[in-house]
């Protein structure tokens, strides 16, 4: 089985053995093997291990916790530092990512006497977010509204974008004023129904960029949403609220729209799993438009089963292929990709093709840049023609890089508009033509997750970057997935499969079958690097 495209662990190179020592631990703690996690703490009374209840001191004490706890919760290690303290001794910090949402750190301090490698202190820790984040949630309960009392979703948690109508609350749109003229919802939007007749519960209504023109997931109003993968990292949008919310536990399910990659953005960045719908797949009624012709409902989870469960539920009733195509990469020759991407991108392919997976070509879907473009101008010139009007009753009431994307839009002229449509109608065809059935791999994203504090500018130019690649979707009204199978210096980047039109399911299965090949049980790596 082939190893992914970028290595676990970072720092001082280990000690002979240390490494073997770390995941034998580790496994040991996945499967509550206590006898082998008693012989990898050192004996004695001095040995500790800390966590936010308190210390305990001495390895008898150590062994009596793990035996009355029950086992330790499933995690994944996200990465791994060694900082050596001679030949015999060395510091190992990793982070984790758990999954039942939210990200941990655990230090440890090893020893090699004459039983080889022990841990002889240890701290671990994990996040602990406030009940209620005002920039992650509007309005939450507990919950906020109870699903059906049995069905396939009876226990998950939703967390919907504050674009639908939730009965009983008005739609905000991540806009304070917009919030203000709105009057509550008379019923649930039906992708919201569809999901709590299925026995999900709503446990709250999440926040949202300024009416969804946006995927960085910064909203001046409300706050930056922490990105758990990623600390200090944007979290990605314009569905930013949600995919907080599933990454740090507090929902199961994230109720999102996908117009030009806000599901898949944020997937990426914070290391979920994110499928955008086919075009016109799931209903739309009951959902603030941004620009109709792009549009999509999508979902978010922190694991493909619990994201299939909620596709079943929200495709049910539309048209889906038995089977996805084979696989093709996109060529990214025009797509201006930053090396450390490119790079893992091309090392996962051949991973993938080292396994044995089939991988039919190279599609040449056209000059990126070009296609961005005319997807750019249709896109502004409808979301002009759905919020001109309110834009300009309401001034002052967006953000600045908001405001001045409306205002580009603003000018776009009629002939310029159906020329960009006719554009992205030939692409359509071309594309098609070219992909010939195959389900196409390209990154979820031109980057990892910007600094929270990057200037506008530099924002700006990965939100451009990154439309070049998902704007593939949106004019093909293809559904995509992005699957948390690549990381650039142990930050998450999602791998992007855009499937057949009415391939949803399909294309999901086989993102599936993709990340059990990329993603072993097994640690990928135990050499550290300099």
């Amino acid at each position: 089985m082939a190893p992914p495209p970028s290595p676990l662990v970072a720092g001082d190179p280990a000690p002979d053995g240390l490494l073997d020592a770390f995941w034998a631990y580790e496994a040991a703690l996945m499967t509550d093997d206590l006898p082998a996690l008693d012989r990898l703490f050192a004996p004695g009374p001095d040995t500790l291990r800390g966590d936010a209840a308190g210390l305990l001191v001495g390895h008898d004490r150590i062994a009596a916790y793990r035996a009355a706890r029950g086992g330790a919760p499933s995690r994944t290690i996200a990465r791994v530092h060694v900082r050596r303290a001679g030949d015999d001794a060395a510091l190992v910090v990793a982070v984790t990512r758990n999954d039942a949402g939210g990200v941990g750190q655990q230090t440890q301090l090893w020893r090699r006497g004459p039983a080889g490698w022990q841990v002889t202190a240890a701290h671990v820790s994990h996040t602990a977010p406030a009940a209620l984040d005002a920039s992650v949630w509007r309005v939450a309960g507990t919950p906020l509204v109870d699903g059906a009392p049995s069905g396939p979703l009876r226990g998950r948690r939703v967390a919907v974008k504050d674009l639908f109508a939730v009965a009983g609350h008005p739609i905000g749109a991540g806009v304070p004023a917009f919030l203000a003229g709105r009057s509550p919802e008379p019923a649930h939007a039906p992708a919201v129904q569809a999901l709590l007749d299925a026995g999900a519960s709503v446990v709250g209504i999440a926040r949202t960029d300024e009416l969804a023109y946006s995927v960085a997931g910064r909203n001046p109003h409300y706050g930056t949403p922490p990105n758990p993968a990623v600390p200090g990292g944007l979290p990605g949008g314009s569905s930013s609220g949600p995919a907080t919310a599933v990454a740090l536990g507090q929902a199961d399910v994230g109720l999102a729209t996908d117009t030009a990659g806000s599901v898949r953005v944020p997937a990426s960045y914070q290391g979920l799993w994110g499928l955008r719908t086919t075009h016109g797949a799931v209903p739309r009624d009951g959902l603030v438009p941004l620009a109709p012709s792009y549009d999509t409902v999508g979902w978010l989870a922190r694991d493909a089963a619990t994201l299939l469960d909620a596709a079943c539920v929200g495709l049910a009733g539309a048209p889906q292929r038995a089977g996805a195509g084979r696989l093709a990469v996109v060529d990214l020759a025009s797509a201006g990709l930053g090396g450390p991407v490119a790079d893992v991108f091309a090392r996962t392919v051949d991973a993938l093709v080292a396994a044995g997976v089939e991988v039919d070509g190279t599609v040449d879907v056209g000059d990126l840049r070009d296609l961005y473009e005319a997807f750019r101008v249709t896109q502004a010139a409808e979301a002009w023609r759905q919020h001109g009007a309110w834009i300009t009753a309401h001034p002052g009431a967006l953000g600045a890089d908001v405001a001045a994307r409306f205002a580009t839009a603003s000018r776009i002229t009629a002939d310029e508009s159906a020329g960009a449509a006719a554009e992205v109608a030939a692409a359509r065809a071309r594309i098609e033509a070219r992909a010939g059935g195959r389900v196409l791999l390209l990154p979820s994203a031109s980057s990892t997750a910007p600094e929270a504090t990057a200037p506008t500018a530099e924002v700006e130019a990965s939100r451009a970057a990154t439309l070049r690649l998902t704007c593939l979707a949106g004019i093909t009204g293809r559904p995509a997935v992005s699957a948390p199978v690549m990381t650039v210096d142990g930050a998450p980047l999602g791998l992007g499969l855009v499937g057949e039109r009415d391939g949803d399911l399909a294309t999901l299965a086989l993102a599936r079958q993709v990340a059990a090949v990329l993603r072993p049980a097994n640690p990928p790596t135990r050499e550290a690097r300099p």
